[in-house]
């Protein structure tokens, strides 16, 4: 439900590159992406997650990344660059003021959140945005509407309620007017611009639920592997027996050798006492 405004804040912010914490299924990451391409703006967006899963996003194996890896290489290849790891041990690869806009969608307690954000908040430079999702969470031990709460009162902001809530944070003076109008908007406007992009992102998720798609995608993923994990599991029982009936084939053919043998030495013996013809 987000993707109309990704592609609203691609067209007006213009990132040269942009920075995501989280990519998990990658769908706001080729958001970006396509919205940059559609566009016919260069951008590299280089997006983070350890792909191992948490007690929120829940835990996965390594078809999620192959899913992933496979579309980025496959339609986006100068544009995303997937990076794995903790993020904190990423951040070194990252010089402060080389990006326009982050977005933090890491693991989402309190502590987690305020960790990526004041950790990766100099990523930014004067005039970019960090965006900051599942801010209406609450529950399951969600805190970032806790962090939301605090940096509102200190910066300019903008948020979503729908969905699982977005948060728009401006770093600096906003450098583009639409962004500056956004973050001055009085109430009434407010309200008029979530209920359009509420009514935009509705009708994207009506006419490709692409979340859902690519939730059955990767459930179809695991399942296939579980699936290979038992064909393999039997393909080597299978072999086990083979083996097992060859050598049961050979101990049979050994005693009916040497049955044959003991059945037919009286005969050889008579054979051999008979007198010889001429």
């Amino acid at each position: 439900t987000d993707a109309p405004f990704a592609v609203w804040l691609i067209d007006d912010l213009r990132p040269a590159a942009v920075v995501e914490l989280g990519t998990h299924m990658g769908f706001s990451c080729f958001a970006f992406a396509e919205a940059a391409a559609r566009l016919g703006h260069p951008m590299l967006i280089s997006a983070l997650d350890s792909w191992q899963g948490d007690d929120h996003a829940g835990f996965y194996g390594e078809e999620v990344l192959e899913s992933v890896r496979a579309i980025a290489e496959r339609d986006y290849p100068e544009s995303v660059r997937l990076v794995r790891g903790w993020f904190s041990d990423s951040r070194p690869l990252f010089a402060d003021a080389s990006t326009d806009l982050l977005h933090i969608d890491g693991r989402h307690g309190y502590e987690d959140a305020r960790e990526d954000y004041e950790e990766w908040r100099s990523v930014v430079r004067d005039g970019g945005v960090i965006l900051f999702h599942d801010i209406e969470e609450r529950d399951r031990g969600f805190g970032v509407w806790r962090l939301w709460e605090q940096l509102e009162r200190e910066h300019s902001t903008f948020m979503f309620h729908h969905g699982h809530g977005l948060g728009v944070l401006a770093v600096g003076e906003a450098r583009v007017d639409a962004l500056r109008r956004l973050f001055s908007a009085d109430e009434v406007t407010a309200d008029r611009i979530r209920a359009d992009f509420e009514r935009l992102g509705a009708e994207v998720e009506n006419r490709s639920p692409l979340g859902e798609l690519t939730e059955q995608l990767g459930q179809s993923r695991l399942h296939a592997k579980q699936l290979e994990g038992a064909l393999a599991r039997q393909e080597h029982l299978s072999e086990g027996l083979s083996a097992l009936v060859r050598e049961r084939d050979q101990h049979i053919q050994e005693l009916q050798s040497r049955t044959s043998s003991r059945v037919t030495a009286p005969l050889r013996a008579v054979g051999r006492a008979l007198p010889r013809r001429d």
